[in-house]
């Protein structure tokens, strides 16, 4: 056997020839078949080649910048604001460790490819090219090589930016050194990184009173905290501190800065942005307006966003004033917002204790009577109501700050209002070198009507039926007095904005006029603009006592603006034609010519006609009611909630406190009640139902001993009955 086997394998190895081949150790030698016809060997040397060859994975590229990505950059974000929420006071010295992580730098760029080119880039999407320009860059602003508002050297360009700066001409060059250019493509990148890694460590530590330039914050958020807090209040005090987002003071705003962040190189970046000077060109006057000749529509280019539409460009020209101004300081671009409430947050700090100073509270009083203030009582389904009667009054005040714009409420006697606003123009005459006046910090009786986020805030009385039980059981009934604090959208406000925007002039008798922007546009799509502005409208007055009416109202202007424009644009002559032919919401199409509408619904079905839609909201019906919904008074938004509720229970006290708790109370956990399940089975291999024993009497140990026991002591008692069934059978058989 041996024998023949020998024989066997030496005309194998006679009939091969080496093959060389190249691995990573060297140059080696695999042996092949002869004859390449005989399937036979073949066969053996494609075994002996799957035996032989030595497998080896390729070796990862170490100049690939992808290898430096161990992590996501959205988790490390998670854990940013994680790490800042669990330790909101601690002072920051060494940021420049997430300005190494280059995960950071992708997410960046993939956000501002978003803005830039109006589509997200997913990672897998961004070329080789590309993350070694980021690669660049990064390595640039750590060595300090980067300089902010470059024209014309970049590390990295937009992936839709297709020029050559080598070869343009001189005066190219010039226009762009010398002209307004938006912020480059690595400026807006460098910013992003910063935002992101400056954005936790401070929303963590503001003020819960700043509503502006927050996330899970906007301007309805504070009509709904004027609407639960600010009721009762007589005095109102607004003022204007919109200088401070112009711009201020560069050593005021590192100042402000240092007081949490000591980081060298964030704070250098910061200052070097806010110091480099913005090259502007100067504004030419408006030349006169000449008749010009008809014009192509422009074609966009592929990577080229669209646009805004028209119904939001409409819209942004609502803005109310405390809203309009976004602040844009030097070369920080979007870190301008949150520098600018870095800046603000000490004015918010500063009437956070005004406001527990104030605070005297009076034991008559129904709803504030708590000594330190947080803590009222009343209707949770009525905040809004505070009672009237009583001698004496509790001395109260709230306040607000959206963007640059200040609300102050407070309850006492105007001298207090007085004095508080003298203290307030020394604050910020010492803090921000800005000069306030009494003019500028006008103070409001609540009758006069506030106005605030285009809304008026005024007292309404109320003569509710309060029910008590009195001593001996008797119920009483009897008229009380309160007073709501009334929200209601400004009418003259929304004639001013409509008038700016050319819908219609006048004032007392408003009248419409046509919206010439959309006359080269079909019916279907200018109503489909329009109902998308007027579903904007309802919910931007979503929370006025007056939404309603309104609401109704701008449905009035623009069904009449669209009608003065179908006139003009079919010949039709006038707004009651249009409307005979159209409808009242202008659902039907209109002719181009004199005459009745065409059959519209056989060839709407037939598809040769195009689907239109009415005008919402035409009748005050059809909008929906005030949301009213309560409002909890320590609101905070979900983001935060979510992250506060993971760090308590990534806490191990909190469960230490939870099964303590729960052999406090003599509570069995859901794990705890199977394990004892399984365990009484294992053991007796019968299973019984020990939530009944839980049910039952006596402590802890009895009712454990219960559950493992009880088994036993069943099975015990069952054979003592059949050994007595046994004898008796036996006795019976022996009688």
């Amino acid at each position: 056997m041996h024998r023949r086997l020998a024989i066997f394998t030496h005309k194998i190895f006679i009939n091969t020839k080496p093959i060389p081949t190249t691995t990573a150790t060297g140059t080696t030698f695999l042996y092949t078949q002869s004859n390449p016809l005989n399937p036979r060997t073949n066969g053996l040397a494609f075994f002996r080649l799957l035996s032989f060859t030595p497998v080896h994975r390729r070796a990862p590229d170490p100049d690939d910048p992808s290898n430096l990505m161990k992590e996501d950059g959205v988790s490390v974000c998670s854990q940013m604001w994680i790490e800042n929420f669990r330790e909101p006071d601690r002072i920051l010295s060494n940021l420049t460790a997430y300005l190494r992580r280059f995960e950071l730098w992708v997410l960046a760029y993939q956000k501002v490819c978003a803005d830039d080119m109006g589509a997200y880039m997913p990672r897998s999407a961004i070329q080789r090219s590309a993350l070694e320009d980021l690669l660049a860059l990064k390595n640039a602003v750590l060595d300090n090589r980067f300089k902010w508002g470059a024209r014309l050297d970049f590390f990295i360009k937009s992936p839709k930016d297709k020029t050559e700066y080598q070869s343009l001409s001189k005066r190219k060059i010039k226009a762009i050194l010398t002209t307004t250019q938006p912020a480059a493509f690595q400026d807006k990148i460098v910013q992003e990184v910063l935002f992101m890694i400056l954005e936790p460590i401070y929303e963590a530590r503001f003020s819960q009173k700043s509503f502006a330039f927050r996330p899970g914050r906007n301007a309805h958020t504070v009509l709904k905290v004027i609407r639960r807090n600010f009721a009762g209040y007589l005095w109102y005090m607004r003022g204007d501190l919109s200088t401070v987002l112009d711009g201020m003071k560069v050593g005021l705003v590192i100042s402000a800065l240092m007081r949490d962040v000591r980081d060298k190189k964030v704070i250098d970046l910061i200052k070097t942005a806010l110091t480099t000077p913005v090259i502007t060109s100067r504004v030419e006057e408006p030349k006169k307006k000449t008749k010009r000749k008809y014009q192509k529509k422009r074609v966009l280019a592929e990577d080229e966003p669209k646009p805004d539409p028209y119904w939001l460009d409409t819209f942004f020209g609502f803005a109310p004033e405390e809203a309009e101004k976004v602040p844009s300081w030097g070369h920080c671009g979007i870190l301008s917002p949150l520098l600018a409430n870095i800046c603000l947050d000490e004015l918010d700090r500063w009437m956070e204790g005004k406001i527990k100073e104030f605070y005297r509270p009076s034991k008559s009083d129904v709803i504030w009577n708590s000594p330190e203030g947080e803590a009222e009582q009343g209707n949770t389904s009525w905040p809004e109501f505070v009672p009237t009667s009583g001698p004496d009054k509790t001395r109260k005040m709230d306040y607000v700050r959206h963007g640059g714009h200040i609300l102050i409420g407070m309850r006492g006697p105007r001298a207090d209002a007085a004095t508080l606003r003298k203290q307030l123009i020394e604050f910020v005459d010492q803090k921000y070198m800005l000069k306030l006046d009494n003019e500028s910090l006008p103070i409001e009786h609540i009758t006069k009507g506030i106005m605030f986020l285009d809304h008026v805030l005024c007292r309404r009385v109320v003569y509710p039926t309060l029910r008590y039980t009195a001593t001996g059981g008797k119920i009483i009934s009897e008229k009380g007095v309160g007073t709501l604090l009334s929200v209601t959208a400004s009418l003259k406000q929304c004639i001013k904005q409509f008038r700016k925007l050319n819908f219609l002039k006048g004032d007392r008798d408003p009248d419409p006029q046509p919206c010439f922007r959309m006359f080269h546009a079909t019916q279907a799509h200018t109503n489909a603009q329009m109902n998308k502005f007027l579903s904007t409208m309802v919910e931007w007055y979503r929370y006025a006592d007056n939404r309603k009416k309104i609401v109704n109202f701008c449905s009035y202007i623009i069904r009449g603006s669209l009608a003065k424009l179908y006139a003009a644009k079919y010949k039709l002559r006038s707004r009651a034609k249009v409307y005979k032919i159209g409808s009242r919401n202008l659902s039907r199409p209109l002719k181009e010519k004199k005459g009745s509408s065409p059959d519209y619904h056989n060839l709407l079905r037939m598809g040769l006609a195009e689907s239109i839609d009415g005008l919402q909201y035409t009748r005050m019906s059809h909008v929906p009611e005030t949301d009213y919904t309560p409002f909890p008074s320590n609101w905070i938004p979900d983001h935060e909630k979510a992250l506060l509720e993971y760090i308590r229970l990534d806490d191990p006290k909190t469960l230490e406190d939870q099964r303590f708790t729960m052999r406090e109370q003599g509570l069995v956990s859901p794990q705890d009640y199977i394990s004892m399940l399984v365990w009484n089975y294992k053991r007796n291999a019968i299973s019984m139902d020990q939530l009944s024993l839980i049910k039952s009497g006596g402590n802890k140990a009895e009712r454990e001993q219960r559950l493992l026991l009880g088994s036993d002591r069943d099975s015990y008692d069952q054979r003592s009955k059949e050994e007595e069934e046994h004898e008796e059978e036996f006795d019976v058989a022996e009688i």
